[in-house]
């Protein structure tokens, strides 16, 4: 019951949470002045009318000078306007200042450049999670000595290199200098095949080198700090060797700390995509969000800002449930 009361109330604050943080990027991005970018062999006439057509202009006029001027349509108006859109027509808004996606349907693009988003991030998971608790488990049980220095050594490298210069480096020696891996991802929509998971071997590695360290940290601090802890001398003293103590005592209570940082370091190698997928063409929500951004295009703009928003606060939610599954001791809600 406690429990119950405790998800329903971290619900509910979820979406105030979030109906807030989405009102504020509406409101700011609508601010901005509208940008109309007009590439060869397009009418600008066609894109004021969109626009216009969207409810974001009106009175649109174009100058002698080649200039367009307008007012703007009410940001209240305007928020009225998107709210009925989305919940009684289900329109999330089509592409109106992106050159590549102009005219073109936000959810089904959304959907479309999905699922490069979600491999990359989870292959980088899959490769960081063992990885980095075997490293951290070895130096923890190494403690001091020169195995633990060396991988100590390695962790504060990693660390303090961001992963966009972790991009280039990986660039440089694996795709330029060594040709051994192809520097940009391939295009297409076999995502299943060698082909393609080569080409996404690079920003994976990037994305899943600092996350490897990261978890290698967090498991040599949480699991050096259990194994001297006096609940281990008596585990040791009641019969049990050392590998029995370690696995069956040490490693369950250490993960109270370890696992929800698992999914703490997955939001933060999501949104460290965001420049990953551009340094190496990655076609992902990334990518696009950050045209979105540079265009102001704004319903991409606030889908994918939604999208964001949505999978930060619930993981927040699943990190503090997932302590009462890890130690039955936690009740979450309870006084």
């Amino acid at each position: 019951m406690y429990m119950f009361k405790y998800v329903m109330k971290r619900l509910g604050l979820m979406i105030m949470t979030f109906c807030i943080i989405m009102l504020m990027c509406f409101v700011l991005i609508k601010l901005l002045p509208v940008v109309i970018t007009v590439q060869q062999g397009q009418d600008a006439n066609i894109i004021v009318q969109r626009l216009v057509a969207r409810g974001y202009i009106q009175n649109a006029v174009l100058n002698p000078d080649g200039t367009w001027s307008y007012d703007r349509v009410p940001i209240l108006i305007q928020l009225y306007n998107y709210l009925k859109r989305i919940f009684v027509n289900g329109d999330f808004g089509v592409g109106v200042t992106m050159p590549a996606y102009r005219g073109a349907s936000v959810i089904e693009v959304f959907a479309k450049n999905l699922p490069p988003t979600i491999l990359i991030n989870l292959y980088s998971t899959i490769l960081g999670v063992p990885i980095g608790l075997g490293l951290g488990i070895f130096a923890a049980l190494k403690k001091n000595k020169w195995q633990d220095q060396v991988i100590n050594v390695i962790i504060i490298l990693i660390i303090s290199l961001p992963s966009v210069v972790m991009g280039i480096i990986i660039q440089y020696f694996l795709c330029f200098k060594w040709n051994l891996l192809p520097q940009i991802m391939n295009s297409g929509y076999d995502y299943f095949s060698w082909s393609m998971f080569k080409s996404m071997l690079p920003p994976v590695l990037a994305l899943s080198l600092g996350s490897i360290a990261g978890y290698a940290r967090y498991t040599r601090a949480e699991l050096s700090e259990v194994l001297t802890n006096e609940f281990m001398f008596l585990a040791r003293t009641k019969g049990l060797t050392r590998g029995q103590a370690i696995f069956r005592h040490a490693m369950r209570n250490s993960m109270v700390v370890i696992f929800p940082s698992i999914l703490s370091e997955f939001i933060a190698v999501l949104s460290g995509s965001l420049i990953i997928e551009s340094m190496f063409s990655v076609p992902g929500v990334g990518r696009l969000y950050l045209n979105s951004i540079t265009y102001q295009d704004y319903d991409f703009f606030m889908l994918l800002s939604g999208f964001y928003c949505l999978v930060s606060l619930l993981a927040g939610i699943v990190i503090d449930i997932s302590y009462g599954f890890i130690d039955p001791r936690i009740r979450m809600g309870a006084k």
